[in-house]
């Protein structure tokens, strides 16, 4: 079992730290993600992804304020609706959010999909910027922007996205996206980091499970962290939500790293940023 202090954390360059491991609530139902967050807590998580779409924001506050823990140690994220682009939208979709945590901040408030043909990124991205100086949110990002999506941002206000969160797993890696965060100081997030369960029955990942005495997931888990990249299964089991941060008591060596990169195929188990605009 991992202790709270085995998880690193990454800065996100404002002084701010977000635990490198965390809990994705995604498809959890309201009424169970109380007790699936006050699980991950027990099992020493610190750090809980949610989003306004996934209409279980009150249980994730309730899931924290059960588990003892001061508002303080936990790592609270949550994304803008699709429905509320603009800049108006975004300053009252979090006051909404907000409320449903039971919090007045959020850590980390991401725009949760670009949607190109609507083209209000920039002023909602705007309007975060205004949120954080407002101490609503004490780091403000995006999910599933794509390098025309942050050059854009980029040419119309002055703050980078401290945060991209991107589908990426083995079977899609993302290197040359992986690279722009990298240039750009903009920390990398996986969001459905084992493709929802596809590469787990990988020869090449069940190969090195059997070699490390972990399972396929542990080890995929553990290549997103060797990585550098920010994950966040999501499990409503709770053995398996203690499995899945069990995975700082080992490595991954170099040859492993590189098999595993092998496995790339450009498969995504979600929607393309470029054309998606639910």
């Amino acid at each position: 079992m991992a202790t709270t202090s085995s998880v690193p954390g990454i800065d996100l360059g404002n002084g701010v730290a977000i635990p490198q491991f965390g809990f994705g609530v995604f498809q959890i139902p309201p009424g169970e993600t109380a007790d699936a967050v006050r699980v991950a807590l027990d099992a020493g998580y610190r750090h809980i992804d949610t989003a306004q779409m996934y209409r279980n924001e009150e249980g994730v506050g309730e899931g924290i304020r059960q588990s003892g823990l001061s508002r303080e140690d936990v790592f609270v994220t949550t994304k803008l609706a699709n429905d509320a682009h603009g800049h108006d939208n975004a300053i009252t979709a979090l006051e909404g959010s907000l409320r449903r945590l039971g919090t007045d901040y959020v850590d980390l408030y991401l725009i949760h999909w670009p949607l190109p043909k609507r083209n209000r990124y920039v002023e909602t991205w705007q309007a975060f910027e205004e949120i954080l100086k407002a101490g609503k949110a004490r780091a403000i990002g995006v999910s599933n922007f794509q390098p025309a999506h942050l050059d854009e941002l980029a040419a119309n206000s002055g703050t980078t996205p401290a945060v991209n969160q991107i589908e990426l797993h083995p079977y899609l890696q993302q290197a040359e996206l992986r690279e722009y965060h990298r240039r750009h100081g903009i920390a990398t997030e996986a969001w459905s980091p084992i493709a929802q369960g596809e590469v787990l029955g990988d020869d090449v990942i069940a190969g090195i499970a059997d070699r490390h005495g972990k399972s396929p997931a542990q080890v995929v888990l553990r290549w997103h962290i060797q990585l550098g990249n920010i994950v966040f299964p999501k499990s409503s089991t709770p053995e398996r939500v203690r499995e899945n941060i069990d995975i700082f008591d080992f490595e991954l060596s170099e040859e492993d790293v590189r098999a595993l990169g092998e496995l790339d195929r450009n498969q995504r188990t979600g929607f393309d940023p470029d054309t998606f605009n639910g």
